[in-house]
């Protein structure tokens, strides 16, 4: 015959404030089961006993003729025929699901009932029992989600089960809008909004079979393949005293959800949080002595026969047994429903260690509860190490925050809680006001989204900034081209992220923050300086710094491959603008006197200037005198928009960007700034050759080879064939140094040939064919 099916519990009320994890009396599942929930039943009898009364299948033939006697037929409202197939087939994209529906409507039917027992007691009368029980038949193909919540009447049968989307929840909170306040507030812990979560269902079973009790009414099963339903009084009277019973005739390819492991798994991953115990009928086995079977001695045996040493008795025997009960699954505490200031440390470290599957300690947490136009409540980490191939995956999914709702788990595939470059953060977040589709997979695109996001961005940076110094160091070695990539892509928290960046400086051996470098500065000093480097040792020895430093002023020395993006992202801090001191625009506050010294240098040095600028036409822009060079005898600057010798030589390293390759190309080609040194003893011969010769080819030579060593001492790289025209330059003036001539060459190698290699000899070879030929 067909069994009827019964929706349990559509309305399911979630409260954090419920402490119902603690187990009580088992639920009166059937009238054989009695009120019996003790654990550890061994015994044949027991377990038929629990089987039995677990099943629907336990009506007698008498009881399923009354069944279908009394059964009414109805066809679903809505044209269900297409909204069960909608719901089936494209509703919801995984079937595993369907457990965690299930279970959440239980849970909202057991806080329906505790929520009424705060202002009637009596509604507890039938089973004090709160808990959600799950027991799988593979050899039926049969799964079993009993909860013993509010139950269902007929007319909720009916109209809810009946009804595609009315959700007996929403109609729930409808009737109880004049509840106290904080039933209210308990209300609105409620999910099921659209009412079809009992549907998902039939994702994995042909036929449900639903049995439930109503304190008002009573029990009732209610049958459906997808296609109609019956509702019918069950015959066997009041077996479940209060709740609903919902088995699911799975299909064949379904099997799966029917093995303990599968069922644990889903348990774990999507309803380990839930207020409520979720007990699963397993077994375990256990190892037991066997009793003696030796008869006693007689009372008149011999005295000394009857005493025997302890140590000669034999060993009983121990079996292996097999022992069903009842196996809590849920037993982690969603301890961010809690106040920080209830929370145990070792809780804190514990939890994350469970979450994560890290065994070490986090580097740093943040938990809070967020209020105002959206409540959440969050538990934030920051993993002490993290992973080797994070900046491989970056853009890529996480699934490091793994998203809520009133503590039943949503998602972990939701990118947008947390932006790329925070992607280590790891936790919960958990929203009462979060809007779900009506599948509960994905989010709705909508604001609240947004909110989340902003507060939880803002709590995330704050829980860095406030890592003590000693564990700060750690966190920098890890994380701090993350931090320098969120300046970069998130111009909103710019200035929080500021406060988090370290660097290299002239004045410490170790890294500093902004905010000490500002607070170092000269009195007149309204720029932070910085130049970059693919190390320390090149940035120390630049030529830009060089009078920088000397003069007392401070130098953030830049060397890792995005510190130079990063600051050119950053307008600004503390209202102090930032300055590549490798590049054209250049502003050193000097007094009046210095000024002028430098006019006067101008002045001086202009018919070398403009004679550079037209003897390397084709490499720079113009020369100029520089104000901040002290030991080098030129440099090579970057224009305002051009890049500096550490951007070319990044994107020249850089194998990945093909697309760009013209703007590359660009780049590499485009003309730098000439700048020398008017105290350099180089440059002042120099200016005194052209003076007097300016077609000298030894000026010549002096301009272009000067020109080769400003650009590698300034970080850039010779290009098309200058390196080797700048080698040969070099050595000539090697020669010239040692007293030979400029264009003295290597002597032409002189060596004989031995006789073996000699070339073989024509007359020889002639004679020799004609003593052949006579032969």
């Amino acid at each position: 015959m067909k069994y009827l099916i019964v929706l349990g519990a559509a309305v399911l009320l979630l409260t954090a404030g419920c402490a119902a994890q603690e187990e009580t009396s088992s639920p009166t599942v059937d009238a054989d089961l009695g009120a019996s929930r003790e654990g550890s039943r061994t015994d044949a009898e027991a377990v038929s006993r629990e089987a039995e009364a677990i099943s629907p299948d336990g009506l007698t033939a008498a009881q399923q003729r009354e069944l279908l006697a009394r059964a009414q037929n109805y066809t679903f409202q809505t044209e269900v025929n297409r909204m069960m197939k909608l719901i089936i087939n494209s509703l919801y994209r995984n079937k595993e699901i369907f457990l965690r529906e299930l279970i959440s409507n239980g849970s909202d039917a057991l806080d329906k009932i505790r929520l009424l027992s705060l202002t009637d007691r009596d509604v507890l009368t039938a089973t004090n029992d709160m808990s959600i029980r799950i027991k799988a038949e593979p050899e039926k193909r049969l799964l079993h989600i009993i909860d013993t919540g509010i139950g269902m009447t007929r007319l909720d049968l009916i109209n809810n089960l009946g009804t595609i989307a009315k959700s007996g929840t929403a109609d729930f909170l409808s009737k109880m809008q004049d509840v106290e306040t904080s039933g209210a507030q308990e209300m609105n812990d409620m999910i099921g909004q659209f009412g079809v979560g009992f549907y998902s269902a039939f994702l994995v079973a042909d036929r449900v079979t639903v049995v439930t009790k109503h304190n008002d009414d009573k029990q009732y099963v209610w049958e459906s393949d997808a296609n109609s339903f019956s509702v019918a009084e069950d015959p066997r009277g009041n077996t479940l005293q209060r709740g609903t019973h919902i088995t699911l005739h799975l299909k064949e390819e379904a099997a799966d959800y029917l093995q303990a492991d599968t069922i644990r798994s889903l348990v774990k991953k999507y309803s380990q949080f839930i207020n409520f115990p979720i007990y699963m009928w397993a077994s375990h086995t256990e190892t037991v002595e066997e009793p003696d079977d030796e008869p006693a001695p007689a009372d008149d045996a011999d005295e000394d026969a009857q005493v025997e040493d302890a140590d000669d008795k034999p060993e009983k025997k121990k079996t292996e047994k097999t022992v069903w009960d009842w196996e809590l699954m849920n037993d982690n505490k969603p301890i961010w429903t809690r106040k920080p200031s209830e929370v145990p440390e070792e809780e804190y470290t514990q939890f994350y260690k469970s979450l994560t599957k890290d065994t070490s300690a986090p580097l740093a947490k943040a938990h809070f509860v967020a209020e105002g136009e959206v409540t959440f409540r969050a538990l934030l980490f920051v993993p002490r190490v993290q992973p080797a191939d994070s900046f491989n995956r970056y853009g890529t999914k996480t699934d490091h925050i793994k998203l809520y709702v009133r503590r039943v788990f949503i998602t972990d595939e939701f990118n947008d809680l947390m932006p790329n470059y925070l992607a280590f953060i790891q936790g919960i977040v958990d929203s009462d006001d979060l809007p779900l589709n009506v599948s509960r997979e994905t989010l709705q695109q909508h604001k609240l989204i947004k909110i989340i996001k902003k507060k939880l961005v803002r709590k995330a940076l704050d829980m860095l900034k406030k890592i003590p110094a000693d564990e700060y160091e750690h966190f920098w070695k890890e994380y701090s081209t993350n931090i320098k990539l969120g300046v970069m892509e998130d111009p909103s928290n710019r200035s929080r992220l500021a406060k988090l960046l370290r660097f290299h400086s002239s004045r410490s051996e170790s890294m500093t923050f902004l905010a000490d470098y500002v607070s170092r500065m000269k009195p007149k000093q309204t720029h932070i300086y910085y130049i970059a480097g693919s190390s320390r040792a090149e940035v120390e020895k630049s030529p830009f710094a060089e009078r920088l430093v000397r003069t007392g002023y401070e130098v953030l020395y830049l060397t890792e491959a995005v510190d130079e993006y990063c600051l050119s992202s950053l307008p600004e801090y503390e209202g102090h603008k930032f300055q590549n001191i490798a590049k054209e625009i250049f502003d050193l506050e000097e007094g009046e006197a210095a000024r002028a010294q430098l006019e006067e240098y101008k002045k001086q040095f202009e018919p070398l200037t403009r004679w550079l600028g037209d003897r390397l036409g084709q490499w720079v822009t113009r020369a100029q005198v520089s104000r901040r060079l002290a030991r080098s005898p030129a440099a090579l600057v970057a224009t305002v928009f051009g890049w500096t010798g550490n951007m070319e030589r990044l994107a020249l390293s850089n194998a990945h960007q093909k697309a760009d390759d013209a703007q590359r190309r660009h780049h590499l080609t485009q003309k730098k700034m000439l700048e020398i040194n008017p105290r350099h003893p180089v440059v002042r011969e120099l200016l005194r050759r052209v003076q007097d010769d300016p077609d000298s080819p030894d000026a010549a030579l002096a301009a272009t080879t000067l020109y080769r060593t400003a650009a590698l001492r300034s970080g850039y790289l010779l290009q098309e064939g200058q390196a080797v025209e700048f080698a040969e330059a070099v050595e000539r003036m090697l020669q010239t140094s040692l007293g030979l001539p400029a264009d003295a060459a290597p002597e032409d190698e002189d060596f004989e040939a031995d006789a073996d290699d000699a070339p073989p000899d024509a007359d020889a070879d002639v004679d020799a064919d004609a003593d052949r030929d006579e032969l």
